[in-house]
């Protein structure tokens, strides 16, 4: 079946970096696109927003404005692996961040894996 385990959330301080990582199994991962959302606080479990993608091959990337110049995704396919690189945080980061993947029609997430950018 399909996993995805989040891991790399802590606390830190405006202006630091956090490095996210998702680890996948139960599918070819390097066949697949991936995502990061993330879920702010006060928000409804369904309120993902999306944060990035990286495509299959990780040649094409995108990111939500609110990130871009900020953020970096990517992947390595021998270790199945994804990557968040998050530099110059901002208070507003603050969430719980999710990999994705749309596998055979299906929407899965990680557990998560809790931002906290607070002095």
């Amino acid at each position: 079946q399909v996993q995805l385990v989040e891991s790399g959330g802590a606390l830190v301080q405006p202006g630091g970096s956090l490095r996210l990582s998702c680890v996948a199994s139960g599918f070819t991962f390097s066949d697949y696109p991936m995502k990061w959302y993330r879920q702010a606080p006060g928000r409804e479990r369904g309120e993902r927003v999306f944060v990035a993608r990286i495509s299959a091959s990780g040649r094409t990337i995108d990111y939500a404005d609110s990130v871009k110049g900020r953020f970096t995704i990517s992947r390595d396919n021998a270790k199945n692996t994804l990557n968040l690189q998050m530099n110059s945080l901002k208070p507003e980061d603050t969430a719980v961040y999710s990999c994705h993947i749309l596998y055979r029609g299906n929407n899965y997430w990680g557990q998560g894996t809790q931002v906290t950018v607070s002095s």
